[in-house]
């Protein structure tokens, strides 16, 4: 089937490192005001109810971060390529959206709940930032969450590792949820901090 041309351009600029916003000022006219960011022509086929386990141990769900906009990230705690970029980048976007940060839950959920346990998780997202929140569960509330979020995980296991070790390939996209937990928009692997803060300020603000 033939992509219309919103669709293509919308592919071309994730790809290219774009969000929704930048895609509507991009098609704007200049010298006005920038539109307020529009809904995600994407929107639906993204996110879904989930019961977790945060960190703490707590048993959580989707709708403990109702009100609040929901920054999701998959991957691992012993992820050695995706996650020490990316988690770094959603900590510095926190830190620079300075008070608005308070109306963001960071999420980061493993996608390997064998190893990821909430203590595991909490020595981990501690060490990142005071506010980022862990999440794991059994493997089929993993696979559930990961399922309506169409997060790829695939296990592996490599030459170089040990008995009963593995790794765990990933997607490594961003989502952002609004306070009702539907989707507004992706933020592609290795999108910069700065790039990342001024998204988040169009849909905070």
């Amino acid at each position: 089937m033939r992509a219309s041309p919103t669709r293509r351009a919308l592919l071309a600029g994730l790809a290219t490192g774009w969000s929704l916003p930048a895609l509507a000022q991009h098609h704007g006219h200049s010298g006005h005001a920038a539109p307020s960011p529009r809904p995600d022509p994407l929107a639906g086929r993204f996110g879904g109810p989930f019961v977790l386990v945060d960190h703490s141990g707590k048993a959580v769900s989707d709708g403990d971060y109702r009100g609040r906009f929901m920054l999701l990230y998959f991957g691992f705690t012993r992820c050695t390529d995706t996650c020490p970029i990316d988690l770094p980048t959603i900590v510095q976007a926190l830190d620079g959206l300075g008070p608005l940060a308070e109306r963001v839950a960071p999420l980061f959920v493993t996608v390997d709940p064998a190893h990821d346990t909430p203590a595991v998780l909490a020595a981990y997202v501690g060490a990142f930032h005071p506010r980022l929140i862990g999440l794991t569960g059994s493997e089929a509330q993993i696979a559930a969450v990961a399922r309506a979020y169409k997060v790829h995980r695939r296990r592996l296991t490599l030459p170089h590792h040990g008995p009963g070790e593995h790794s765990v390939d990933h997607g490594s996209l961003t989502y952002l949820m609004d306070r009702e937990g539907r989707f507004l928009t992706l933020l592609p692997h290795k999108t910069g901090a700065d790039r990342m803060v001024a998204v988040l300020r169009g849909y905070l603000a």
